[in-house]
């Protein structure tokens, strides 16, 4: 069977079971109670239609319904692959429901096109729906074609072709002109069903030039227009040569014989014989059109054969056979003869007639007992004979698993000895070229115990000598057996009781002596099942006393009976009814319970009275007539219409007016309310009465004004509470002399219709404006701003004329003036119109394109000169397309896009573009004609952008602490990749997340192994492909690491032994090997990662990374205090306790309330329940920066601080050289002159610099261990030399108002001891100053 026409399951909704020989059925019940705990496969109940074409401004709705028991679940194919509508995002499956909801706003609808087809399922078998085809509705432009005018011959024949493009689904062609007006289409002249328009033979008339084709497309509601069709016909005969050559230059000339008259011959279909298929139960068309002169007539006949009664009809005056409901009778072949008065001819059109496959019998479901035995069928015809396939639960029944209860014979499948537990579905395929039906039927296996399902004890009651119906619907598997029994004895099938098939018992007359209580039994193998119902025979109702015929007087009362006996244990209720309606809702008519009374009585009373006593088994009804007469011979007061006016006399005659006057009729005992005056205008609409006016009752006289040139008759009506009298006799006929018009034409219009004419037209005035004979149109025209006079041009009977010659959308003043034999109307009032456009004759120039960024660009021009639009114009066209990418092969170019910018915009943005690629541009003007020339193709380029997201994460587990992390490059580079950003954290159980740990990978890579992960973890990670502008989307997915077995049976640490942190993690090593690259993840041991900081004047926020499980982690601080002695820092540690704050939970913490000026000592640490550190982060230093002071405090100033100093040290030496002489007890004149005669290279102190002059020897001027030298006396923030630099990596130093140093301490202390003692360094001598100050 051919796979694409695979069908789905459509089978019905009623469940039956084949027992023994499968000739007994059972019908599930509808009972809710019973349905409940009955397993049943899927059945489609709702699916779209099979041929699904789309509206592309609409979603997508693909409707897929089904019942089962459990309620199935759904799945969808499209194109015989499955379809995932998760992963889509624009695509919605309902709840409970297969249907899919797609928003296409934003998409291509091409992108969802497709076959489609849905899949119901549950464990009891999977349903099919239908092979649903997805096709977007089309409406393809008109291909841009240059139509050459038509020549032809008057008398020939001539086709006009439409041919409009393709759409979905096909357009409808029509035929207009320009004025969006039909063309008349008669024998002679009428469109084909393709779409063209023959003409038998021409006339002069048909000289035209706006032939219009147009094809409307249903789906989406639009109309495309061709290009107008310009047809010359001629007269050669009454034509010379130098006319006729002028005629056919640049036009294609139709038909090159004689046109006189000529017998009749086909145009279509051409020849004498044709074929024509058509589907059984379709619509047949055939169709005839011929050639001749004069007009053929066409006629249809059946060979051999009669038309097929009531299902055929004409069309396109009778050139069109249409039969509807084709059936296999209606082929054979039919002949259309065409005939006129020189001869006849005739063609035969044989009808072939096919069939898509048909149902003869589709299969139905199947409820079976263990180990019974069912039959499927599935038959169906068509033409050619269809083949006929099965399948279980959507698998051809030759793939699916075999199963020895089953087998197929001539095309049935024969299920035999069933077992529990192989209920499924089966579809059954009825395929051929025309087409497909797909039949489905669940075997469902149920061992059920019969239920009876009518109510227990229910009371069935009738009337005597009526029909008795006791129902027993019961359900079970096996089918349940029924026994009935009345008052413990059997009831037999016989002629006192009737058994149904259905187990109904049947009581064909019943009587009184059959009531009582009837016993069914419901029975099978699996158990019996009894219920009792009640059957009680009432007496009927009937009317004793019947209402009597009543003759009652008007004012008088009439009084009608209506007794009843009836059965007492049934309460009638009465109906009265007037002439078969409700009675009047008036109180004058009182219903009393065996009566009704009718007050007052009035003629309208009169009629027929029905009285009906119902009760809730029967009723019984009688009637009688009631007729009012007169109370007394005085006859009445009786009014009507007035008589009409009389003796009607015209007075006071003028030339404008006239006075009318009439003597009322009789009033016939109503007075005149008014009178109503009717003329006729005998010249210009004879046998017309119009409504002139009105005046009072009382008025016997009117004046009336006149209209010039009319011929009056007058007549008067009166009018009463009764209505309007007769009309009066005519008055005699007065005429009004003509005058000139008093009124112009009015709804003057002034289109352009061509680029060389303008189209004026006008709403011709009535005969009662035309005040004369003659009259007449003066069209007058002239261009607007241009010195020249009017051309005028007189006109009758016509309300438009068309100018010629005129320049392209120029503007024109128009007037229409109405002139008639006695001068001309009043002053026209001028509009102003314009003439047809043109298409625009010139390009923009000066195109340029800016690219903004990845995706968009600026795009400018130059404006066209408005005199090169030839019309008005509406904007701008910008066209654009993607040539190629830059980075990779295009699998096909794209289609330009459009931006359409208005009025006289030069600039605008494209939106959109596709990164790193090459795009092509152009412009053009439009106007109302169409568009103008394309400028010359702009080429530019967008650069790289970001790429889109890495495809295909993927985590795999490779052994108990690693895992691999795979991925396939991105599907859009939009660029050249520079490499890849992996980042993963673990996630604990609660759902939290760890530290983040970034990795950048080559561009090259598409996998890496991450080693020494925790066991037993889930990690999360993310991944972004990287180009020169940045990083794409992140995907991200998780990863769990192998449960280490070994470690939770032994410790990974011995009691009594630590782990000592390890370093950071080693860089991956990039391979293009087969294996992935091996990353070693940081040690499960280390949980603090780095800490960082920031100080502001009151508080500092303290950052760090942790990695371990969840415990108690806090934030510690204790103030380090620092003295200054003698240039000195003196750093001690401070006996206060550490302060300790909680920030579990977070991975950063505030600390407040520092004191400026301060340094503190900080660390973060993680203690477990017994409040002991586990884990401890290395100590930092911050200092908290001193408030600073708008005054310039001398003692912080770096000149003093080091004169101080210097002042000091001096001193200082002084008093050491003075004790070493008191201690020598002497002078040394040596020391003297050398003090006398000091040596040039040893100078005294400078201010410049602040170095010592004595003791310039090599040795004497190293510095001391741990201090150094300033190269100048200014202690600069960046140059500060004390240990404290040392001992904080470096940091920058540097002293506030009060001398306290300002540093940073990053706890390098492993480094400190590795590299010596520099943290006891003295200060600087300069530095030590401060402490004199």
């Amino acid at each position: 069977m051919d796979r694409k026409r695979s069908c789905t399951l459509c089978g019905g909704a009623v469940m039956l079971l084949l027992l023994g020989h499968m000739i007994n059925a059972l019908e599930v019940p509808l009972d809710p109670k019973v349905l409940e705990g009955l397993p049943q496969p899927p059945t489609i109940t709702h699916q779209s239609p099979k041929d699904y074409i789309i509206d592309p401004r609409e979603n997508i709705i693909i409707h897929c319904e089904a019942k089962g028991k459990p309620h199935p679940s759904f799945s969808w194919t499209r194109n015989g692959t499955h379809f995932d509508a998760e992963k889509d995002s624009k695509v919605i499956m309902k709840p409970n429901s297969g249907t899919l909801v797609i928003d296409i706003s934003g998409e291509k609808v091409e992108a969802y096109e497709g076959v489609y087809q849905c899949i119901a399922r549950n464990e009891h078998g999977s349903a099919l729906s239908n092979n649903i085809v997805i096709r977007q509705s089309r409406s393809p432009l008109w291909s841009k074609e240059r139509i050459e005018p038509i020549t032809v011959q008057r008398g020939m024949s001539l086709v006009l072709q439409c041919r409009p493009p393709a759409g979905l689904p096909p357009p409808i062609i029509f035929w207009m002109d320009n004025n969006f007006q039909r063309l008349p289409q008669n024998s002679r002249v009428s469109q084909a069903l393709n779409g063209d328009l023959y003409f038998s033979n021409v006339l002069m008339d048909d000289n035209r030039n706006d032939y219009i084709c147009y094809a409307r497309f249903p789906h989406t509601q639009t109309i495309q227009q061709k290009q107008p069709i310009t047809v010359n016909v001629l007269d050669i005969e009454a034509m010379n040569d130098t006319v006729l050559a002028a005629f056919l230059n640049g036009s294609d000339f139709w038909g090159d014989s004689p046109s006189g008259e000529r017998a009749p011959t086909f145009m279509q279909p051409p020849g004498m014989h044709s074929t024509s298929m058509v589907l059984k139960g379709d619509t047949l068309q055939l169709e005839c059109i011929a050639d001749g002169l004069p007009t053929p007539d066409i006629s249809w006949s059946k060979v051999n054969g009669d038309l097929p009664s009531g299902r055929f009809s004409f069309h396109s005056f009778q050139k069109t056979l249409k039969i509807t409901e084709v059936t296999d009778a209606d082929g054979g072949d039919y002949r259309c003869l065409a005939r006129n008065r020189l001869g006849s001819n005739h063609h035969i059109i044989t009808v072939v007639v096919r069939a898509a496959p048909f149902w003869i019998s589709a299969p139905q479901n199947l409820i079976l007992a263990p180990k019974e035995s069912g039959m499927l069928t599935c038959r169906a015809d068509g033409n050619p004979k269809p083949t006929v396939t099965w399948s279980v639960n959507g698998i051809p029944i030759e793939n699916s698993h075999k199963d020895p209860s089953r087998k197929i014979e001539n095309g049935n499948i024969i299920l035999s000895d069933v077992q529990t537990g192989s209920s499924a579905v089966y579809q059954c395929n009825a395929s051929n070229e025309y087409g497909y039906l797909l039949g489905n039927a669940f075997v469902s296996v149920l061992a059920e115990p019969p239920r009876v399902l009518t109510p227990p004890n229910h009371v069935y009651s009738v009337i005597t000598n009526s029909r008795a119906l006791l129902d027993c619907a019961s359900f079970g598997s096996p089918l349940p057996k029924i026994t009935w029994f009345k008052n413990g004895q059997s009831v037999l099938d016989g002629d006192l009781y009737i058994i149904h098939k259905n187990n109904t018992l049947e009581i064909n007359v019943a009587r009184p002596v059959h009531s009582g209580k009837y016993t069914c039994i419901a029975s099978n193998s699996l158990g019996n099942k009894e219920n009792h119902v009640y059957l009680e025979v009432k007496e009927p109702t009937r009317i004793l006393r019947q209402p009597e015929y009543k003759v009652v007087q008007r004012n008088g009362m009439a009084e009608f009976e209506c007794k009843v006996k009836h059965d007492p244990t049934l309460f009638p209720s009465m109906i009265w009814l007037k002439d078969n309606m409700e009675l009047p809702d008036d109180s004058r008519f009182e219903v009393g319970s065996d009566s009704l009374t009718i007050h007052d009585v009035r003629e309208d009373d009169e009629g027929n009275y029905t009285c009906i006593r119902n009760t809730t088994l029967d009723q019984d009804s009688a009637s009688a007539m009631l007729t009012v007469v007169e109370a007394t011979p005085t006859p009445p007061i009786i009014m009507e219409q007035p008589d009409p006016p009389r003796d009607l006399e015209l007075t006071d005659q003028r030339e404008h007016s006239v006075r009318l006057t009439w003597t009322p009729g009789d009033e016939n005992n109503s007075p005149i309310q008014l009178f109503l005056i009717q003329y006729e205008d005998s010249l210009h609409e004879p046998g017309v009465w119009v409504n002139m006016t009105e005046v009072s009752g009382t008025s016997t006289t009117a004046h009336l004004e006149l209209s010039p040139y009319v011929y009056y008759s007058f007549r008067v009506l009166a009018l009463n509470e009764v209505g309007l009298s007769e009309p009066s006799a005519p008055s005699r006929q007065y005429r009004t002399n003509p005058a000139q018009p008093e009124v112009n034409p009015s709804d003057v219009e002034v289109i352009g219709t061509s680029p060389d004419s303008i189209t004026i037209t006008w709403r011709e005035l009535t005969g009662l404006e035309s005040n004369g004979p003659g009259l007449q149109y003066k069209v007058s025209w002239r261009q607007k701003d241009v010195d020249q006079q009017w051309t005028s041009l007189p006109l009758a009977n016509v309300s438009q004329y068309v100018v010629t010659g005129t320049p392209t959308f120029t503007p024109y003043e128009v007037t229409v003036q109405a002139v008639n034999e006695y001068g001309p109307g009043p002053s026209p009032e001028v509009v102003l119109g314009y003439s047809g456009e043109d298409l625009p004759t010139v390009a923009p120039e000066n195109v340029k394109v800016y690219v903004q960024n990845w995706t968009l660009a600026e795009v400018s021009w130059d404006a066209v000169p408005l005199s090169t639009v030839q019309g008005r114009l509406n904007g701008y066209k910008v066209s654009y397309w993607k040539l190629r990418s830059l980075q990779k092969q295009d699998p096909e170019p794209k289609k330009p896009q459009e931006l359409i910018f208005q009025g006289n915009e030069t600039e605008g943005l494209l939106f959109g573009l596709h990164p790193y690629s090459q795009y092509n541009l152009n412009i053009r003007a439009f106007n109302g004609k169409g568009d103008g020339p394309t400028s010359s193709n702009q080429i530019f380029e967008t650069p790289e952008g970001v790429p889109g997201p890495p495809a295909d994460l993927k985590v795999e587990n490779l052994n108990l602490d690693s895992l691999i992390v795979k991925w396939a490059p991105p599907v859009e580079h939009n660029g050249h990749l520079t490499g890849y950003l992996l980042k993963y954290q673990p996630i604990n159980t609660t759902d939290k997340l760890g530290p983040l740990k970034e990795l950048l990978l080559a561009a090259n890579e598409t996998s890496i192994t991450l080693d020494n992960l925790k066991h037993s973890t889930r990690y999360k990670f993310y991944l972004n492909a990287k180009t020169v502008k940045g990083a794409g989307p992140t995907v991200t997915e998780e990863g769990v690491t192998i449960m280490d077995e070994a470690l939770i049976q032994h410790p990974a640490v011995e009691a009594g032994k630590g782990s000592a942190p390890t370093s950071s993690p080693p860089t991956p090593s990039v391979t293009q090997s087969l294996q992935p690259p091996f990353h070693k993840a940081p040690p499960v041991g280390r949980m603090f990662g780095s800490v960082n900081s920031s100080v502001e004047e009151d508080h500092a926020v303290i950052s760090w990374e942790y990695s371990g499980p969840d415990r108690n982690v806090y934030v510690e601080f204790v103030l380090l205090k620092i003295s200054l002695l003698l240039c000195v820092y003196l750093i001690s540690y401070s006996k206060e306790p550490w302060k300790t704050e909680f920030v579990n939970g977070t991975r950063t913490y505030q600390i407040r309330g520092l004191k400026p000026g301060m340094s503190y000592r900080v660390r973060v640490v993680a203690k477990d329940h017994s409040d002991a550190t586990v884990h401890s982060t290395e100590e930092l230093l911050i200092t908290v920066p001193a408030m600073t002071s708008k005054q310039v405090d001398i003692a912080t100033q770096g000149w003093f601080i080091g004169l101080m100093c210097a002042i000091a040290l001096l001193i200082l030496v002084l008093l050491i050289v003075c004790f070493i002489k008191r201690n020598k007890g002497g002078k040394y004149p040596v020391k003297e002159k050398e003090d006398a005669h000091q040596d040039p290279e040893i100078q005294p102190m400078k201010e410049d610099d602040g170095t010592f002059g004595e003791y310039s020897d090599t040795e004497d001027h190293k510095p001391l261990k741990g201090s150094r030298t300033p190269s100048n006396g200014t202690v600069k923030k960046d140059d500060s030399d004390d240990s404290l630099v040392d001992y904080g990596e470096g940091g920058d130093g540097q002293f506030n108002e009060d001398g306290s140093f300002i540093g940073q301490y990053s706890g390098k202390k492993e480094k400190d001891t590795a590299e010596g003692n520099e943290s006891s360094e003295a200060p600087s001598p300069v530095n030590a100053m401060n402490s004199f100050v």
